[in-house]
């Protein structure tokens, strides 16, 4: 098998380097913070969403999140920014493959779905972070949630700032993983970005 080549995460074919939307990039060298030019974002290469979303999310705004499923650490990564949110609807979605998304299990739910919204996990009531975080529910999301095991699958991100409104759909979940922000790793996700306002619109309309 000496003439297989095996491709590792990152890796970008020198034949399709010049296509990759972020080969300005392909130093071998992940991404952090910086601010790219092109509409998708990755974690990897192409800028994490949580970057993407930071400088959205100002002191009143409005945030839209369609997941499959919250955890409490997307919120403490997010923390300052979701503190000064005005106000978040919730769709939320119950995958079966968590353990597959999230090997560490970072990812487990920190919070149950009740009838009158999200209750924390007795596993965590002790947490001042499940705390907080579940002071920061009741007093700004309001969750909405699809019963039917695995029909939500869509993931979208959109925030409202007065007239201007932001907007970004893909693969990724509210997890560290899928937001780009976990320490040790998140997973290589697909976003866009959505420029037009009208098809910003229709998304916040869905």
């Amino acid at each position: 098998m000496k003439n297989e080549r095996v491709l590792r995460v990152g890796y970008v074919p020198e034949a399709f380097a010049s296509h990759f939307p972020c080969s300005h990039l392909l130093s071998g060298t992940p991404m952090s913070n910086e601010t790219t030019a092109t509409v998708i974002r990755d974690n990897h290469f192409c800028g994490s969403v949580g970057d993407f979303l930071r400088p959205h999310l100002k002191t009143g705004a409005n945030l839209s999140v369609v997941s499959a499923y919250f955890t409490i650490y997307a919120y403490q990564a997010l923390k300052a920014e979701l503190d000064a949110i005005g106000h978040m609807d919730f769709l939320f979605g119950d995958p079966t493959f968590v353990k597959a998304l999230d090997p560490d299990k970072t990812a487990t739910k920190a919070f149950l779905i009740e009838a009158d919204g999200l209750k924390l996990a007795t596993t965590l009531q002790q947490k001042k972070a499940a705390k907080d975080c579940a002071a920061w529910i009741k007093q700004k999301v309001a969750v909405k949630s699809v019963k039917q095991v695995n029909f939500l699958h869509a993931k979208l991100y959109h925030v409202t700032n007065g007239d201007a409104n932001a907007a970004i759909l893909g693969s990724s979940n509210f997890t560290p993983r899928g937001l780009g922000l976990h320490a040790t790793g998140s997973n290589i996700e697909l976003n866009l970005a959505v420029e037009d306002p009208a098809h910003r619109d229709e998304l916040k309309a869905w």
